[in-house]
């Protein structure tokens, strides 16, 4: 294979795994595995998300999410859209957006929010991993007409309490 060819093939296999990554986010987080989610992300990942606050490393983000969601697991469940990944060689930083569905009184999807991820990402021995994890909300269906969630803009990031270790 001529190095040409084998770079072509290194970028798609890289873009599908990153891809998983993605698929896998939401799965793990919608089954409740919140230590498989955890280890989706590099040992000093990051992880922001509005009002759940912002956790550093596998175990502070599995406890975080545990916290938030366990009581929740089978409630909602994430649609994972529209890539944008852009490699540079064992890092990469990406955007794909995420609609959020909830089971209705009537039984039937409602779409609760919608939003975006910002990251960056390594590869790890252990496969691509996130390195930070933005969670933006473009559509806050779930907050009253006029409120803003705290996930609105990058440049709040900065106000996200950390999670308690």
């Amino acid at each position: 294979m001529t190095e040409d060819l084998a770079a072509r093939v290194q970028r798609l296999e890289d873009l599908e795994a990153i891809n998983q990554l993605f698929i896998d986010y939401g799965r793990h987080l919608d089954a409740g595995r919140f230590e498989e989610y955890g280890a989706l992300f590099a040992e000093d990942g990051e992880l922001l998300v509005g009002p759940m606050g912002r956790a550093k490393g596998p175990a502070q983000i599995t406890e975080m999410m545990s916290a938030a969601l366990a009581s929740q697991v089978g409630d909602s469940f994430h649609i994972i859209s529209s890539p944008m990944i852009d490699l540079d060689g064992d890092r990469a930083t990406s955007s794909v957006m995420w609609t959020v569905a909830k089971r209705g009184e009537d039984g039937m999807a409602e779409v609760q929010m919608v939003g975006r991820h910002e990251d960056e990402l390594i590869r790890t021995d252990e496969g691509w991993r996130f390195k930070k994890r933005r969670g933006l909300v473009d559509l806050p269906s779930v907050f009253p007409k006029g409120q803003v969630s705290a996930m609105t803009t990058s440049e709040q990031f900065s106000e996200i309490p950390e999670a308690k270790s």
